[in-house]
């Protein structure tokens, strides 16, 4: 079994004229981060490793879930190629994972989230929203021969609130 937790990185600022890939969390981002990992504890993998997206507001979201599961932040794998909002090389990406790792965190960008989780999941979510949490399984011992998903937990902060 495979299984897979996709965070969409929370609210992010776009008050400073920076370049995509360097704007941070607001504040209402950093809240529902902190809220959506406190609620997402105990439905973590017992071993499991964390990949993140190069970007700010992903690297800053998968910090704040790290601290909140007690997750090492010298482990977290950053990774440039999932600063993508393309579906398929998103798929690209996790299909690239080794095998020794049967369970994964990744934190990302939409439309490739929610994208991937209409394609491999079994449940429709019309749009996973900043901060939102997927969970989805897979029956399969090989990364590269995941398919049919079921999702497990969603978790979105609105509900949370």
């Amino acid at each position: 079994m495979k299984n897979l937790i996709l965070v969409r990185h929370a609210k992010s600022s776009w008050e400073v004229p920076i370049h995509d890939k360097n704007r941070a969390l607001n504040c209402q981002g950093i809240k529902d981060a902190h809220l959506v990992a406190a609620q997402a504890k105990d439905l973590i993998p017992k071993t499991y490793i964390i990949w993140s997206s190069s970007a700010k507001r992903a690297t800053d979201t998968a910090l704040i879930f790290a601290q909140n599961i007690s997750y090492p932040i010298e482990s977290i794998v950053y990774k440039d190629d999932l600063y993508t909002f393309d579906e398929k090389n998103l798929e690209n990406v996790i299909k690239s994972c080794s095998n020794i790792f049967e369970s994964v965190i990744l934190f990302g960008h939409n439309a490739a989230i929610t994208d991937f989780v209409n394609r491999f999941g079994d449940i429709f979510i019309e749009n996973v929203p900043t901060a939102g949490f997927v969970s989805l399984k897979f029956d399969a011992d090989d990364w590269k021969k995941i398919k049919n998903g079921k999702i497990k937990k969603i978790i979105f902060p609105k509900n949370l609130r």
